[in-house]
């Protein structure tokens, strides 16, 4: 099976007064038509690396790698233009807080159809039929109702929900999900992880999931990239991530609390410099 992604010793950095932050440093997986997870704790650069595939880094950071081909395509260097054609069409970004990413003065239904006129030619009205269907399909109860809402009226699972819809209305083949479920409580959680697993799983696209949840990962993916100070410490098998070889995943492990034991005090993780060489 060819990959969907391939990505080749990517690095970030971002330069400032007291000098370079390196953010992302030698990252390097491909990716087929599976959900890859990506872990580690916040400042770890698994939001870098997302951004930087769906060429989203601010202006003033540098990005560099040996390969970042989606495709064909070599993402670093091709023409604006086709990153704009790109990012949407078949390759999508789900942030991590609708608050942020969801237009405040655009009703829901709108920014949806913009999405989609914007990469195909339909007249409005069968975009807003496609919209519907799309919310419908995230398991809004009354689509109509919320098309015609601004982000401030709806809660935060359906504006999560909102932004799904939106980043899978023009059919990507690619998926990146940046924490989507971080701001949603634990009921609401599982219900747009479902929601996600059937899409992509009935779409067949490939699936990025960034997350520091590493419970939620092991179940959720079908492998996973452990990063730590911007590199992959470690790429396991989901099913296996109990049995993890790398001290700083075993740790981060370790860190989960365990319904039934008495741990105190409770376990703190202990990072070694060399993690970050």
């Amino acid at each position: 099976m060819s990959a969907l992604l391939t990505v080749n010793d990517l690095r970030v950095r971002f330069p400032t007064r007291t000098g370079v932050i390196e953010a992302v440093r030698g990252v390097s997986f491909t990716l087929g038509r599976e959900r890859l997870g990506i872990v580690g704790e916040s400042g770890s650069g698994k939001s870098q690396t997302g951004r930087a595939i769906m060429g989203l880094t601010p202006s003033h950071a540098e990005v560099t790698a040996k390969t970042v081909s989606f495709g064909s395509v070599d993402l670093l260097s091709a023409p604006p233009k086709v990153r704009r054609d790109l990012r949407g069409k078949h390759i999508a970004m789900i942030l991590q807080d609708p608050k942020y990413s969801l237009n405040p003065v655009m009703s829901i239904g709108r920014q949806i159809v913009e999405t989609l006129r914007r990469h195909e030619s339909i007249s409005r009205s069968e975009a807003r039929e496609r919209a519907l269907d799309m919310l419908a399909a995230v398991q809004i109860r009354d689509p109509a109702r919320v098309f015609d809402l601004y982000p401030h009226e709806i809660s935060g699972g359906m504006g999560q929900r909102a932004m799904i819809a939106m980043m899978l209305v023009a059919g990507p083949e690619l998926l990146i999900a940046d924490e989507p479920t971080s701001a949603l409580d634990v009921t609401v959680q599982l219900e747009v992880l479902s929601i996600l697993d059937k899409l992509v799983a009935d779409r067949g696209m490939g699936l990025i999931f960034i997350s520091h949840d590493l419970r939620l990962v092991s179940s959720f993916c079908d492998r996973v990239l452990v990063m730590y100070a911007g590199k992959i410490v470690e790429e396991i098998a989901a099913s296996d991530l109990a049995s993890a070889k790398h001290p700083y995943t075993q740790g981060l492990l370790n860190c989960m609390p365990v319904i039934g034991a008495d741990r105190h005090p409770l376990p703190v993780l202990d990072r070694k410099p060399e993690w970050a060489l």
